[in-house]
């Protein structure tokens, strides 16, 4: 089974979506692509606001993890110069993936699944085995593998608050 999305292929903190943008470039990805600078802005200008958004919860939730345990808030000056300098891009350490987690103990990864029906349909279809305990409705992890799934990457669904939630549960992980 092969990564497939945008970022890093050596990744150590990968978020896990259900859907790619709908633009002909991406509908054959078959690896893990690097962007480059203006790239997500290209995307958000031909797919709405609905990748804005996600790409702005991910910027912000990588600026709001502590950084003693995650550096990249130290890469750039504000969340926004990360989401458009940084966030993606090769040798940078993240991904946005569009495929099934691949779970390797050995491996020191943190995933996050966005919204808890992409996380049912990868455990219900078997693409997942996982170790799942909720927290709410809203929020479950699996400790031993780093992983969690959280609300879609909205502003409605994953709000500020949610976010800091979000980033103390991956701090939490991290700890472990």
């Amino acid at each position: 089974m092969t990564n497939i999305g945008f970022g890093d292929s050596a990744f150590n903190f990968a978020v896990y979506i259900a859907n790619k943008p709908n633009m002909l470039e991406y509908q054959r990805l078959n690896a893990v692509m690097p962007l480059v600078e203006g790239e997500i802005n290209a995307i958000n200008q031909s797919c709405g606001n609905g990748w804005r958004k996600v790409f702005n919860v991910y910027a912000k939730l990588l600026y709001a993890l502590d950084k003693k345990y995650f550096n990249f808030s130290t890469q750039a000056p504000t969340w926004q110069d990360y989401r458009d300098k940084v966030l993606l891009q090769a040798q940078r350490k993240t991904a946005l993936l569009f495929s099934a987690p691949k779970i390797e103990p050995s491996k020191d990864i943190v995933h996050i699944i966005c919204g808890k029906g992409h996380a049912k349909a990868l455990i219900s279809n078997g693409k997942l085995k996982t170790n799942l305990v909720w927290l709410d409705d809203e929020f479950a992890i699996d400790s031993q593998n780093k992983l969690i799934v959280c609300p879609y990457f909205d502003y409605r669904q994953l709000s500020n608050i949610k976010i800091a939630r979000l980033a103390d549960l991956l701090t939490s992980a991290e700890k472990v």
